[in-house]
């Protein structure tokens, strides 16, 4: 499967020009390949409003974001690789959603489902028919296996 990521930031950039909102992105400035203004980065991180009024040529790529927009009255082309987004954001109400970093994601797959990643690219030994359930105190290392999963219907 490819990876869901740059649909779900899609998905919620969409939702949240289409609310009126404007998208903020924080971005993990130490991934490889990001491609940033760097005087602006704080703690390893750094946000960008991404609306249709800060940014010109907004691509949101399955591998890459990339835009240009001015800083300090300087122009400059941003890019952002996919695996460097922490998540996105409304600035008016914070509504948005996180995104795990792409080893915990990976070492989450591993221990789940016998997964193996070789230079990128993901493989399995066996599935078997399961499902995953993730506890309430949102740790990812706390995924559990279930057994096959079911719908009730509750009258």
């Amino acid at each position: 499967m490819i990876p869901f990521r740059p649909y779900i930031l899609r998905a919620f950039y969409d939702w949240l020009v289409d609310n009126r909102l404007t998208p903020y992105l924080v971005v993990n400035a130490n991934v490889s390949g990001v491609s940033v203004p760097e005087q602006f980065i704080k703690n390893g991180q750094i946000t960008f409003n991404i609306s249709t009024k800060s940014v010109v040529n907004l691509e949101l790529g399955n591998d890459m974001i990339k835009f240009n927009a001015r800083f300090s009255g300087f122009f400059h082309s941003v890019v952002i690789p996919l695996d460097a987004i922490q998540a996105i954001y409304a600035h008016e109400n914070g509504i948005g959603t996180m995104f795990h970093p792409e080893e915990t994601y990976f070492k989450l797959l591993k221990k789940t489902n016998n997964i193996t990643v070789t230079s990128g690219k993901i493989s399995h030994s066996s599935l078997k028919d399961s499902s995953i359930e993730k506890p309430h105190d949102n740790d990812p290392s706390n995924f559990v296996k279930k057994g096959k999963s079911h719908l009730r219907v509750v009258k």
